[in-house]
């Protein structure tokens, strides 16, 4: 029984990630408006199965795969604040389904340390 609930242990750590879809709270802002707005959101988090290897081998890549989104969709909120001759709508991304797989530098921040998501450069948060 003790062999087989490791068994059962290693092929879900390996086989089942815990990537998927969660409800997140993004603030967005534009510049030309001054206050920020807090938004509910969908997007992707979780943990995906990695190897860090002892011996790196220049000639073959190791990417690490990571929670990241499979399929987007975009929306789009009026910022409050924004004076009458600015642009008040602001699109961000909405994550619709999810996956293990590489980071997508091109559309997503990678980085290790970011701003977060509740970031807001003014003082004033709308809800």
């Amino acid at each position: 029984m003790l062999n087989f609930c490791f068994l059962f242990c290693c092929w879900r750590a390996i086989c089942c990630s815990s990537c998927e879809l969660t409800n997140i709270i993004i603030t967005v802002e534009k510049e030309e408006c001054g206050l920020c707005k807090s938004i509910n959101t969908t997007w992707c988090a979780g943990y995906c199965y990695t190897q860090d290897l002892v011996y790196k081998d220049p000639a073959k890549s190791n990417i690490q795969k990571t929670c990241t989104f499979k399929e987007l969709r975009y929306e789009t909120v009026k910022v409050p604040g924004c004076a009458h001759h600015a642009d008040s709508l602001y699109t961000y991304p909405v994550a619709s389904e999810c996956h293990c797989g590489k980071c997508d530098s091109d559309s997503t921040d990678c980085t290790v340390r970011g701003l977060g998501p509740s970031y807001c450069s003014f003082s004033e948060i709308k809800e």
